[in-house]
């Protein structure tokens, strides 16, 4: 049985300056499916000559994933812009696993036009979820970017291995998160691409919070696959033998990692085999947000205020407390400990981090920089490069060629 059916398709057709309803109804059949589309082709019925395409995604609708449960699909014209006959609706539904796009699902109407209209024939898209299915508006990707689950099942999951990766066949092997965090990015490739096995490892073991976080969606009772386990390991002893790993991912968490980060990437180097892929998105600390203290109003006020103000006064305005938080998902960190992390990040930069991985014998594939808009130099800024104060963000991903 397919993920996903196209279980029935209603068809509305008006003459001359009257509208068009295309009614689809759709049933998740699994837990989830991800990147749901809808594509539309109306043709002539004499001949076959196509008269028009149109998708769901093109209109703006990013269906990241949906629940089990059972959905409605509108498409709506305004007007029948269409010359006098017969013609086809040739209707699809799509979704993506492990990277490639299938088809769940197809079904052709027929309409006949009397009297049809000029001008563009345009449709619009809506979505809407039935009695018993979870609202949209409690899934990640539409409830907003800011949310803490956005951020790591949709978005750093995809950029992961879509962006970065291009959906490279090794992901459906070993891979290994270092510094996976509360396992969120994990969970989203996992369920995503089903690959071989998944490990994610952090001596902190915020991946303990996963069901948890889990409890709070849209996804409350997922059960983890069978792929994915956790394990409490250091990046600097990563405990699996050479070559084991297709893929390796550090996604925030190589600036975090206390004393410094060379001996990660070594042991990333070795567990990774040779032609294997490392996914990088480290922070880089003399950018505006590389303090990781954003959620601080002294912060957001002064734009590098870490490489200004002297250690004691950063430590001051710390602990007074006065910050709006973030969505975490519940986890809710102290002053205290906000304070410690800040002291030990390790200060990178896209020049220094691009000929470590060179050193170690990383082949750069895709590298994608993010900028701020403005950089206000002022006299304690003077000591720091262009490139270092207005890199935002790095991402890359490099062949292990060892």
């Amino acid at each position: 049985m397919s993920a996903l059916n196209l279980s029935n398709a209603h068809l509305s057709v008006a003459e001359a300056s009257g509208p068009v309803a295309l009614t689809l109804s759709v049933e998740v059949v699994d837990d989830i499916v991800f990147d749901v589309d809808v594509s539309l082709d109306i043709s002539a019925a004499e001949g076959g000559a196509p008269v028009l395409h149109a998708q769901l995604a093109a209109a703006g609708w990013d269906v990241s994933w949906l629940p089990r449960g059972n959905y409605e699909i509108h498409a709506l014209a305004p007007r029948l812009a269409l010359a006098p006959g017969r013609y086809w609706f040739d209707v699809a539904l799509w979704h993506r696993l492990a990277g490639t796009t299938t088809k769940a699902g197809q079904l052709r109407l027929e309409a006949s036009v009397t009297a049809g209209a000029a001008g563009a024939l345009e449709f619009s898209w809506q979505l809407r979820s039935l009695p018993g299915t979870p609202a949209l508006e409690q899934l990640s990707w539409r409830a907003g970017p800011q949310g803490w689950f956005f951020k790591h099942f949709d978005h750093a999951a995809r950029t992961t291995a879509s962006y970065l990766l291009g959906d490279s066949p090794l992901l459906r092997g070993r891979i290994l998160d270092v510094g996976c965090g509360d396992g969120i990015t994990d969970l989203g490739i996992a369920l995503r691409w089903q690959p071989q096995e998944l490990v994610g490892i952090d001596p902190f073991r915020g991946y303990e919070r996963l069901p948890q976080v889990l409890a709070q969606t849209a996804l409350a009772g997922l059960e983890l696959p069978p792929c994915l386990r956790f394990l409490d390991a250091s990046a600097n002893a990563i405990p699996f033998a050479d070559d084991h790993f297709d893929v390796v991912v550090s996604w925030g968490s190589l600036e975090h990692i206390v004393g410094g980060y060379s001996q990660a990437l070594r042991e990333i180097r070795r567990v990774l085999r040779p032609g294997g892929l490392l996914m990088a998105h480290p922070g880089l600390f003399y950018s505006d947000i590389g303090n990781h203290l954003g959620e601080f109003r002294f912060a957001r006020e002064e734009p590098y205020v870490h490489l200004k103000r002297p250690r004691e006064w950063l430590r001051e305005q710390v602990l007074q407390g006065d910050l709006t938080r973030i969505d975490r998902c519940g986890d809710d960190a102290t002053p205290q400990q906000y304070w410690q992390w800040f002291t030990e990040l390790n200060p990178i930069t896209v020049a220094g981090f691009e000929r470590e991985l060179r050193e170690l014998g990383f082949e750069p594939w895709r590298v994608a920089l993010r900028t701020h808009e403005r950089v206000e130099y002022t006299p304690q800024l003077q000591g720091h490069s262009f490139v270092d104060l207005a890199v935002g963000e790095l991402y890359v991903s490099a062949w292990n060629r060892k």
